[in-house]
């Protein structure tokens, strides 16, 4: 019998190809290291884009794909949150624009189905592997992986960007606390009859945010958006058993006319609505990124954002340290990213807990909340500069 080779030692293997792996693949690359890629790449749910925002777009310019990015995407040039909970201390919509902190654009939308090729096609001289991996070895001066194939692959670093059920989290033994929200997201894609003019509009209901977000033309349909829609799992047992037609009359009546008559593109996609959170962000020879550190609902665009400063916040650490997977590298970057993903994660719980809850000073305080950055501008703009650089995550 043959025998299976053995790989040479990498700097990094990572272990996923979603956006998030793939990115940190390309960073790692990029910034010299000797990289492989494991997973299969993975294909976009239904009707799903994604809002790439500040540094976010920031580390794509610093990988080289930011042009790329900006032609297959919508500029966020505007952001209308509604309040449409039916409180009686609702404030007036308040209208987020990049213009007062001087940028053309907040960021760009682009369908999950677009950006994927991108990254794919940047890392083309980068080693992959799409076999599964069937088992991890943490050692203490490398991490070897054997493959579903039985090839065995040694590294100095491993970042597990598997998602959710991450296997490398387990081999590991870090845990991870999951709680459902009883919430389910909807999306898909609309043609509509009136330009977005580039602004992105957030109804906050009492069951969850129902939103809007550009997307740009495309043949025979001039004014696009996707929309991500929260209900709870009762709503939905109703709604998306819906055909198209009756649908589309749901979705008018939550839009309240905003975007003109509508149209249903392509496929929908469901998605339960969780939270994740993880005892630690490394283990030996370990560093986690994406999902696989932190999961949350599909609220003001921060799911896959806090994932690429993940990778990006790993890049410069791993690049610049003697050994990428050594105590003091992995030390560094848990550090520096636990404040952000835990102010965040409680954040967007917070928000979705205080449209869940219908109670009268909690909708006070979420009212005179927005109703202050509406009217006072210098707070609108530090608002908007903490939401898309966050002070915890510099």
């Amino acid at each position: 019998m043959a025998q299976v080779p053995v790989i040479p030692v990498f700097d990094a293997i990572v272990v996923g190809a979603g956006l998030a792996g793939l990115a940190a693949t390309l960073g790692l690359a990029r910034a010299g290291l000797k990289v492989a890629c494991v997973g299969r790449p993975e294909r976009g749910g239904a009707g799903r884009t994604v809002a790439l925002l500040g540094r976010s777009v920031d580390f794509l310019a610093q990988l080289g794909l930011r042009a790329q990015v900006e032609e297959q995407g919508a500029p966020l040039c505007g952001m209308r949150i509604v309040d449409d909970s039916g409180s009686i201390f609702a404030p007036r919509p308040v209208i987020f624009r990049a213009r007062e902190i001087g940028l053309d654009a907040f960021g760009w939308n682009i369908e999950n189905a677009l950006l994927s090729p991108i990254f794919e096609a940047a890392i083309a001289g980068v080693a992959r592997f799409e076999a599964e991996v069937t088992a991890f070895d943490f050692g203490a001066d490398a991490a070897t992986l054997t493959l579903a194939n039985g090839m065995s692959l040694a590294a100095r670093l491993v970042v597990g960007a598997d998602g959710r059920n991450s296997p490398s989290r387990k081999a590991a033994g870090i845990d991870a606390t999951t709680r459902a929200f009883g919430q389910i997201a909807l999306t898909l894609q609309l043609r509509h009859a009136r330009d977005h003019d580039d602004v992105s509009t957030e109804f906050h209901t009492r069951e969850g945010p129902f939103t809007l977000v550009p997307l740009p033309p495309a043949p025979g349909a001039p004014h696009r958006s996707s929309l991500v829609w929260l209900m709870r799992d009762g709503s939905y047992a109703r709604i998306g058993a819906l055909d198209d037609s009756a649908l589309l009359g749901e979705i008018r009546s939550r839009a309240h006319g905003f975007l003109g008559d509508m149209e249903i593109v392509g496929a929908r996609g469901a998605f339960p609505m969780n939270v994740q959170r993880v005892s630690r962000l490394t283990g030996r020879r370990l560093a986690l990124i994406g999902d696989a550190a932190h999961a949350f609902p599909p609220i003001g665009a921060q799911g896959l954002n806090l994932g690429l400063r993940d990778a990006q916040t790993l890049v410069a650490h791993a690049s610049a340290a003697k050994d990428p997977g050594g105590e003091a590298m992995l030390a560094e970057y848990s550090a520096a990213r636990r404040p952000d993903i835990v102010t965040r994660t409680l954040g967007v719980g917070l928000l979705n807990m205080s449209l869940l809850a219908g109670v009268g000073p909690i909708d006070a305080a979420r009212g005179l909340g927005l109703a202050a950055l509406a009217a006072f501008r210098p707070l609108r703009r530090i608002a908007m500069r903490e939401g898309l650089n966050p002070f915890l995550a510099r």
